[in-house]
């Protein structure tokens, strides 16, 4: 029996036949490296095994546990000194099903005790050139001593309890194993010498105003905290080297810090004593606020804060905070200064009311009062929308030099003008960006309390993607800050924004998948690249309705929970229906890149007069046409077979058997339906990258005409170098263009178009440039 290639043209009813020859495609299906669908396989053994703790579906388990920790705190801060004493009870609840032999306590300030390893970790050769301040802090200066001092430990009963300290991690050696159910109370007793933010580059710390003398304090870290355990370590006790941040349990807090009588201060969970630290006039001007949903009301003027400046008064007020019942958080921070205007506005939130708040010194302004709580406001409400409804009570953004840190309920954010007021673009929208991202942070990781220890991505990343759509709406809404017919000026979330990264130097370049410590490039690899891959994924895989509705089941499932990343991507796959393990693979598990090109085009023409493939079949097998049941031929558009055949016919005049078919099995009505195709053209598309991507393509025809087809990335699950399709059509074909709107981050686009576009090069841009001038 003969066997032929059936080529089936997009047109009702017809079939057009190309014959190959059987053995030449057998030959071409073996080839090394053709069919490969390793990209498309399942993770299964990238993924950790499904159990009754983490649920296939990426849900908690039946047997999901956390564990709790709730702190009762009495903090003193000692401003003339910049010194910060506490002491603190503990009480751990055992919910695992295990016995704990021992805890651990994280020490997180011991990163700049004298005696820390942090320093030492990393290599480096000579820098030529310095700045002097750095030189000097490099060679001239002591190591700052900030470690904690640990004056107790002590059981409930105040008995001393044994401890080893190592680095930034202490181990608390009970007298007998803490059973599963139980809890236990002790106490710790330290202090602490306060960094200079500014000079040390400290998470947290201080800023000295020299022109007026006052501090103007953030302070986080400052307390030993609770290490998580969890199905997944067990104790995560793994050593605070200063970049992979925090992984704590969540509890109840209550927390009171006493501090100078002129300062204003604000914290992690609801003020206790309001009366009794804010003036009359505050209190006024509070109760205002709580009303005022359209602009901020200033609770602490400006010429009041710099009335303050001048007391540095020896009184002192202690602050009483208390976490919300039902409500806890995982952390505790405040800010603490003489220097700060304080400024408010409610914002609803799913029916309740959240206070956006902003805390800074005269140095911010104007550019703070303007702007910092409008993006408190914004971030709540985007997010909110996206995940869920914000359930604390305020969300306080926080003026502090060249920081962005976060903790639940508060933030510290850069963005300071120039002494004169003035600021640059740069600078107002440096600002927005990083108040809508620290901010943001109380969705991820205050709330989804990922491990950011281990897994910097599932905060920053989220986070990051969450404030690209949130300054994007931020630029809709506020046409006092972006022009109506302008954008938001997002440094990162477009997809053309990681191409210089991804098409970077792959020795310095590390998976999304990485321990935060062991990456060149934090910022890319932590930040832009996993808040870009979100945006693909919604803007261009998934859609960004079924996006939408699987990130926020996310959200919802693990809000005031520990997510691991299979249960981020499970759930993904569990709310949409998309399978997306290639999705992951390469944009997480690889430092691959995306190009795709467009590799030839070939022109074909239909004929019903046999080409030369098929007059040597038939001449080999002693058949005649008349052997044959009709047959429709493709011919190569300047081949052996269009000189022959074809050459000055009109296409339309080239196939008179097709023509007959139509008449004998088409009704009028079909056929005046029917466009014959004039032209056939086979692409072929190669994929020099190693991310499989959808195909996105435009087709330009001779009449100004263009259509717009993507085809799904499965298109390269057999073969993940090249693809050909086949396009049938009424209208000559001019022109292709592949991702023509810049979706995929492609790093390279001179093969993204046919006829292939003539690319300059640098020496002739640079003339135009130098011409252009």
């Amino acid at each position: 029996m003969m066997k032929f290639k059936y080529c089936f043209a997009s047109i009702p009813f017809l079939f057009a036949v190309a014959l190959v020859a059987q053995e030449e495609e057998q030959k071409e299906e073996r080839k090394p490296g053709h069919y490969n669908q390793s990209r498309f396989k399942q993770l299964y053994e990238e993924f950790s095994t499904p159990n009754t703790y983490r649920s296939a579906t990426g849900k908690p388990g039946p047997d999901y546990y956390q564990q709790q920790a709730d702190y009762v705190m009495n903090i003193e801060l000692d401003d003339k000194n910049a010194k910060i004493y506490g002491e603190e009870t503990i009480t751990y609840h055992n919910n695992s099903p295990d016995d704990l032999e021992f805890l651990w306590v994280q020490l997180d300030q011991n990163v700049r005790a004298k005696d820390s390893k942090s320093p030492l970790r990393d290599g480096g050769g000579v820098t030529l050139t310095y700045r002097t301040s750095s030189f000097a802090k490099k060679y001239l200066t002591k190591p700052f001593d900030g470690g904690f001092n640990i004056e107790h430990v002590k059981d409930a009963n105040g008995r001393p309890l044994s401890y080893t300290i190592n680095q930034t991690m202490m181990r608390i050696n009970t007298p007998q194993a803490l059973k599963s159910g139980e809890k236990i109370s002790f106490s710790i007793k330290w202090w602490y010498n306060i960094p200079e933010h500014t000079v040390n580059r400290a998470r947290s710390g201080y800023e000295h105003f020299s022109k007026d003398g006052n501090n103007a304090y953030v302070i986080a870290q400052f307390f030993p905290r609770m290490a998580v355990y969890s199905d997944v370590e067990g104790w995560q006790n793994h050593q605070f080297w200063g970049r992979g941040e925090f992984a704590l349990p969540f509890g109840n807090y209550e927390v009171n810090i006493t501090v100078p009588a002129d300062h204003v201060l604000d914290a992690t969970g609801v003020l206790q004593n309001r009366k009794e630290v804010y003036t009359k006039e505050m209190m006024k001007r509070y109760a205002q606020a709580k009303k005022s949903y359209d602009k901020p009301v200033i609770i602490v003027t400006q010429a009041e804060a710099e009335e303050a400046e001048k007391g540095f008064s020896e009184k002192k007020k202690t602050w009483k905070f208390k976490t919300e019942p039902g409500k806890m958080v995982r952390d505790f921070g405040f800010a603490t200064s003489r220097k700060f205007i304080l400024d408010m506005q409610a914002v609803n939130i799913g029916g309740k009311d959240v206070m956006a708040v902003s805390m800074y010194p005269k140095e911010g302004n104007p550019l703070w009062e303007e702007f910092s709580t409008k993006a408190v406001v914004q971030t709540l409400q985007t997010y909110s929308k996206h995940t869920f409804d914000y359930p604390y009570h305020k969300a306080i953004s926080v003026h502090a030099k060249r920081q962005g840190m976060e903790y639940p309920m508060i933030c510290w954010n850069y963005g300071r003008p120039n002494e004169d007021g003035t600021y640059s673009d740069r600078v107002k929208y440096g600002m927005i960006s990083v108040i809508i991202h620290e901010v943001g942070h109380n969705f991820f990781p205050m709330i989804v309390n990922s491990d950011e220890r281990q897994w910097g991505w599932m905060d920053e990343g989220l986070d990051t993607f969450m404030q690209y759509l949130t300054e994007q709406e931020f630029g809709k809404n506020f046409p006092e800050v972006v022009a109506p017919n302008e954008k938001y000026p997002s440094r990162r979330g477009e997809a053309a924004k990681i191409v210089p990264y991804m098409a970077g130097d792959q020795n310095h370049i590390s998976p999304i998948m990485s321990n935060p410590e062991n990456v060149y490039q934090l910022g890319p690899n932590a930040y832009a690249k996993p808040a870009t891959a979100l945006n693909i994924l919604r803007e261009t895989v998934m859609g960004k309705e079924l996006f939408d509705h699987a990130f926020k089941t996310y959200a919802q499932r693990w809000k005031f929970k520990h997510p691991t990343p299979e249960d981020f991507f499970r759930t993904m796959e569990d709310a949409s229906a998309v399978d997306l393990d290639w999705f992951w693979r390469s944009w997480f598990y690889t430092t691959d890149y995306v190009d795709i090109g467009i590799k030839e085009v070939k022109k074909y023409y239909v004929t019903d007069r046999p080409i030369k493939a098929m007059r040597e079949y038939m001449a080999a097998r002693n058949l005649t046409e008349a052997d044959l049941f009709p047959l429709v031929y493709l011919a190569e558009e300047n081949s052996e077979d269009y000189d022959e055949l074809l050459k000055g016919k009109q296409p339309s005049d080239t196939s008179t058997t097709l023509k007959e078919y139509m008449m004998d099995n088409m009704t009028p009505e079909e056929r005046a339906q029917v466009k014959e195709p004039k032209y056939i053209y086979e692409v072929t598309f190669d994929k020099p990258g190693g991310i499989p991507m959808p195909l996105i393509v435009e087709y330009s025809y001779a009449d100004g005409t263009k259509e717009n087809v993507t085809y799904p990335p499965e298109i390269w699950r057999k073969n993940d170098a090249e693809v050909k399709r086949v396009i049938s059509s009424e209208k000559e074909l001019v022109g292709i263009t592949i991702d023509p709107k810049l979706e995929t981050a492609d790093i390279d686009t001179t093969n993204n178009a046919w006829p292939m576009e003539e690319q300059k090069s640098d020496f002739d841009q640079f003339k135009e440039k130098v011409k252009g001038k």
